[in-house]
């Protein structure tokens, strides 16, 4: 008799233990996923007015984003006959954010004369760091810090 309790005792441990261990996994949390935003690699020079310079930074913003507004200044400044700049705000060119499958803004790219992005920033930027990746891409070597720009992405 005494086994036969001892046994179904055992038997129900076993079932609350499995039945509290499901219970358990299926209220484990995943971890957020983790966005990698991604910048263009290549422009294509036409779908930016106005891009006659030898290099073009192209700032893809926001009017609602604050950030936005201090590294459009920033990038206003590198204006040159060798450097063309376009802001490519959401609301009046949404049609490029969408062919260049911009996410996240601000993104900030310089491209070549071939539209091929030779540096990039996702987020804020110091003038310092715009202005020494702007001279790397345009003189390379020219920068004590070469890899400012370049996104670096793990495989």
């Amino acid at each position: 008799m005494w086994t036969m309790q001892l046994l179904v005792a055992a038997v129900l441990v076993v079932v609350v233990g499995v039945a509290a261990l499901v219970l358990q996994r299926r209220r484990r949390v995943d971890p957020p996923t983790q966005q990698r935003w991604q910048v263009p690699a290549q422009l294509d020079r036409a779908d930016f007015a106005g891009a006659t310079g030898e290099w073009l930074v192209v700032t893809f913003t926001s009017e609602a984003c604050m950030t936005c507004a201090d590294v459009r200044r920033k990038a206003a400044v590198l204006a040159s006959r060798d450097v063309s700049i376009f802001d490519a705000e959401y609301t009046a060119h949404r049609t490029l954010h969408e062919r260049y499958r911009i996410e996240a803004v601000p993104t900030l790219v310089i491209a070549d004369r071939e539209g091929v992005v030779k540096a990039s920033f996702l987020g804020p930027v110091s003038a310092t760091d715009l202005w020494a990746a702007c001279a790397e891409a345009r003189d390379p070597g020219s920068s004590p810090e070469p890899d400012l720009g370049h996104q670096h992405h793990d495989s």
